[in-house]
């Protein structure tokens, strides 16, 4: 189910990120394209995850007294 659970959770933010580029571009004279929006949804979407599995394993390198650890 945590599989499930952050399939769903990528799945959402992609769409939510989409979304809200399409509002908010035009908003600072940016083009609103939709192919546009799907490409940079997925670039961040990527960043992202990374972002979420590289601080995942610091703290967890923390828990356990990894190196890390001051």
């Amino acid at each position: 189910m945590s599989l499930v659970e952050a399939s769903a959770n990528v799945a959402v933010g992609y769409g939510v990120a989409v979304v809200t580029q399409l509002m908010v571009f035009p908003w600072f004279g940016l083009p609103a394209r939709l192919d546009d929006a799907l490409a940079i949804g997925a670039i961040f979407t990527v960043v992202s995850i990374l972002r979420s599995f590289l601080l995942r394993r610091f703290f967890e390198a923390i828990r356990v007294g990894g190196q890390f650890r001051d």
